[in-house]
């Protein structure tokens, strides 16, 4: 139990540190098929 909240903390501390990298990259990947969406008229 206890290495499983070890773990479960290490994990939360690994998307703590890369939640803004990876919503950065999910913005681009939304501004790249908005626009793929909005040329396709």
């Amino acid at each position: 139990m206890q290495t499983f909240q070890q773990s479960y903390r290490g994990l939360g501390l690994l998307m703590r540190l890369n939640w803004d990298r990876a919503l950065s990259s999910f913005m681009i990947l939304l501004a790249l098929t908005a626009g793929a969406w909005i040329a396709s008229f």
